[in-house]
């Protein structure tokens, strides 16, 4: 896959599109967002599973709630969607790119998503 740089500018209409599930955990996930624990997890089934970037492992709500209480940056950061890709009907790809004061200062996040009933069954985030 390749990762629009600069970002693609379809890729922000594209987002409109994706199912609700995603959007609703982009919005929680947005920095510029004051994100709310029963939105974010209503995105996701009761039984899914978060990878993170690091490799760590996060299933169901418990731990998927904690690992973003824990996800609270430091940093103060801008996010823009730069690839929307469809897969599937269960399979999306979304890539946000950040700008902000973090070591690097720029980075490209890549979000797989599974879904299964409107829901999130299954991310992994990869930079």
């Amino acid at each position: 896959m390749t990762i629009q740089h600069p970002p693609d500018p379809t890729a922000a209409e594209l987002a409109k599109h994706l199912p609700p599930a995603i959007m609703k955990y982009l919005r929680e996930a947005d920095p510029q967002h004051k994100a709310n624990a029963h939105d974010l997890l209503a995105a996701f089934a009761a039984d899914a599973t978060v990878i993170d970037d690091d490799g760590t492992t996060y299933t169901g709500h418990d731990e998927i709630h904690r690992w973003r209480q824990t996800e609270t940056s430091e940093y103060t950061y801008t996010v823009e969607v730069s690839h929307v890709e469809k897969l599937d009907d269960s399979h999306y790809v979304v890539t946000n790119h950040l700008e902000g004061d973090f070591p690097g200062g720029v980075v490209d996040i890549i979000y797989r998503f599974t879904l299964a009933d409107g829901l999130i069954t299954k991310l992994e985030i990869a930079p």
